[in-house]
């Protein structure tokens, strides 16, 4: 073959004399050089990053890389869609689109002694299965290395690549196929008269303890956040919207199954799965074997953890399988995972430190959970400077004390727990953990939770940790019923310092809803308000139509712990006035009913607590109030009968109504059944009247809902 400018070029190795340049070649030619040049760089790729023996100069691959790309420039109709070049990086994506699996990914049954113990009772699981006596023929196994990462399916037809997708739920995952191309280790095309037209390969996508490092060392030259352990860089990595960060970042792909698999029988072992795959240009780990019986388990799992530190990448066990493809049909799967394999994991890695100090972090939930504050120690991967405690029953049965030396592990290799002390170490005049008595964040009275064998803040109304969740379920359609006020709108007012407690809600203004943000986004142009006109005045109107409520819906708001809407309703009715149950005692709480020794104390507590006391008079202040609270009617027509409300009634929410029924002893179902007794039926009613009709159960509207009411309490006064 001749270039335009008559330069000689050897298209059987695609040598040239001189600089072959794209404006060179005639178009004539285009395909079958950019074919040849793109064989070229696929064989120095895998050499390179599978074999790890390069035939070429760092120089030459660039030369021959870029020759390429500029002949796809010059003859973009030419352009191979498993080109090479497609591996920098393509488009950048709005988002990851859902991929179902044509067989589901299962996870497979996780031994949890990670002793020899673990490899002994899965061949015996197998041989019973398999109905095998002591008689039978030890069976075959491929031991294989469990792999940290990202498991991903790809599926190939005709030889190229068109998808690869994660293992997302197992049976759906997300498409990440322009991410996976640009990963070296992983064939764009197969060659070969044996490659089936559809075939399905899956692996685990990884990335390297040096590559690692390296990522982590450029993330922080420019400024951005680091990543926990390889395992969350290569996920990181692989799930990013543009496929050119994918593509700076050096990932490596293992293939260790199939999915599907069209023509023939692929292979007749897993060991030949893995071997045939190997041929066709898939990396598949050198480190695996096939043995016989379980001591050949046991010694492939001691071996490979002896090497575990000197391997280039991180492993959390073994993989045992079946080897014959038959036995595994044999074995099948129980529930959704495979009889023929499991994991046989290595103990969490574990290291030495001191816990300097035992420090309290205060939950959403006013839940009071103590903390180890460590030095600083690196385990599994990481640095590792804090661990949860969990409660102080859990200190207690570790016996630590700070100042205590520690043995620290990740458990699951993800979260950092205190595993023991060493307490021939402890220091003379280590003084033990107590847990305080009031909260660390508001100063409210602290009380044990013996059920749940924690300790907690006491200050629900006050406390700001608690502030945003108290706030939304306050607001909750239940419970006081403001619209508008969801979670994000809560979040900005309470960072805003302009709801400061649950009593602020009602001293909002339009004039402060609507002013400026405190701190502007600077990338808007236009200054932002904390909501537009409109919506503050939907609010304020939701807000002032709040103040009256019922007494039940208002110590249900209040979100004391453990008292739900019908703990609320039974202490409303029970004590009748705020001031009664105030003044309750536990003795007091306990004859209510359904009110245990544990809600007892809850409420007493809540009540007891100064801060709730001032935010409740607040509230009162503002103008909440509600109705005498009427009596529960046990012996009427209405008591224990079931109720169900649908379509939207003439004079009354469905709420209201709902609260009337259950005060006079009736059950509010959301569901028809044979068991429901009325259905009370309003305007552009649906389903629920038409389920009432079809079982027969008795339809009635508000008018007759509200003579059965009265007509209880007509017998109550007589």
């Amino acid at each position: 073959m001749t270039t335009e400018n008559g330069m000689l070029f050897d298209e059987s190795e695609l040598d040239y004399s001189g600089e072959l340049r794209a404006a060179d070649v005639k178009e004539c030619d285009a395909v079958e050089v950019m074919t040849r040049l793109a064989e070229k760089i696929e064989r120095w790729d895998r050499e390179y990053y599978v074999l790890d023996d390069p035939s070429v100069s760092d120089a030459e691959y660039d030369r021959t890389f870029n020759l390429l790309k500029a002949l796809e420039e010059k003859f973009p109709a030419k352009k191979s869609p498993t080109s090479p070049t497609m591996r920098v990086g393509g488009a950048v994506r709005s988002d990851l689109a859902k991929v179902v699996h044509s067989r589901p990914m299962l996870s497979i049954h996780t031994e949890t002694d990670f002793s020899a113990e673990g490899a002994v009772a899965f061949d015996k699981r197998v041989r019973n299965e398999l109905g095998l006596t002591d008689e039978d023929p030890a069976v075959r196994y491929d031991c294989e290395m469990k792999f940290d990462g990202l498991a991903v399916a790809m599926r190939y037809e005709k030889g190229i690549l068109v998808q690869a997708a994660t293992r997302g739920d197992g049976t759906t995952g997300e498409d990440v196929t322009a991410n996976v191309r640009t990963i070296r280790t992983i064939p764009l095309k197969l060659t070969g008269k044996d490659v089936p037209d559809v075939l399905e390969v899956r692996g685990e996508v990884i990335m390297h303890r040096e590559d690692f490092v390296a990522l982590n060392r450029r993330q922080i030259e420019v400024g951005q956040k680091t990543f926990v352990n390889p395992r969350n860089a290569a996920a990181g990595s692989l799930r990013q919207l543009d496929p050119s960060i994918t593509a700076k970042r050096t990932l490596h792909f293992y293939a260790y199954a199939l999915g599907e698999v069209s023509g023939e029988r692929f292979a007749d072992t897993q060991s030949g799965v893995l071997d045939r795959l190997k041929k066709m240009g898939f990396p598949v780990a050198d480190n695996r074997r096939v043995v016989e019986g379980p001591k050949a388990l046991e010694e492939f799992h001691r071996e490979i953890q002896m090497l575990r530190p000197t391997l280039d990448f991180d492993i959390d066990g073994v993989v045992y399988k079946v080897d014959s493809l038959d036995l595994e049909e044999r074995l099948g799967f129980l529930s959704r995972e495979p009889r023929w394999a499991c994991a046989h994991k290595y103990p969490p890695e574990e290291a030495t430190t001191v816990c300097e100090a035992i420090d309290i972090q205060v939950g959403r939930t006013g839940k009071l959970t103590p903390v180890a504050r460590l030095r600083p120690v690196f385990v599994g991967g990481v640095t590792v400077s804090n661990a949860t405690l969990h409660n102080e029953d859990h200190i207690a049965a570790l016996g630590l004390v700070p100042g205590d030396t520690v043995v620290v592990r990740r458990a699951g290799d993800v979260i950092p727990e205190v595993v023991r002390v060493v307490t021939e170490k402890r220091t003379d005049g280590a003084v033990p953990f107590v847990m305080p008595a009031v909260c660390p964040v508001c100063g409210s009275a602290t009380i044990r939770d013996e059920e749940e064998k924690d300790t907690r803040c006491t200050g629900g109304l006050y406390c700001p940790s608690q502030m945003k969740l108290g706030i939304v379920h306050f607001a909750s359609r239940r419970a006081m019923g403001i619209d508008g006020l969801g979670e994000k709108i809560v979040e900005m007012l309470v960072d805003e310092k302009v709801v400061t407690s649950i009593a602020d809600i009602f001293k909002l203004s339009e004039e402060v809803l609507t002013a400026p943000l405190t701190k502007q986004d600077e990338t808007k142009k236009r200054v932002q308000k904390r909501m537009g006109p409109k919506a503050a005045a939907n609010l304020l109107e939701s807000v002032e139509k709040a103040k009256n409520t019922t007494f039940a819906r208002f110590i249900f708001a209040l979100g004391c712990r453990h008292v739900g809407e019908a703990t609320a309703l039974s202490l409303a009715q029970h004590f009748g006035t705020l001031a009664a149950l105030e003044a309750a005692s536990v003795e007091e709480l306990t004859a209510v009913e359904d009110v245990g020794e544990i809600i007892a104390q809850s409420v007493a507590a809540f009540f007891k607590e100064p801060h709730n006391q001032k935010v409740i008079a607040e509230l009162v202040e503002a103008g909440v109030k509600w109705p005498a609270v009427p009596k529960r009617t046990e012996s009427s027509a209405v008591a224990g009968k079931t109720f169900v409300l649908t379509g939207t009634l003439p004079t009354m929410s469905r709420d209201e109504a709902k609260d009337l029924l259950i005060a006079a002893g009736a059950k509010v179902s959301g569901s028809v059944s044979k068991k429901t007794d009325y259905v009370v039926a309003g305007a552009e009613a649906g389903s629920k009247l038409e389920k009432a009709l079809t079982l027969g159960v008795k339809v009635i509207d508000q008018a007759e809902m509200l003579a059965l009411l009265k007509a209880d309490e007509a017998e109550t006064a007589e």
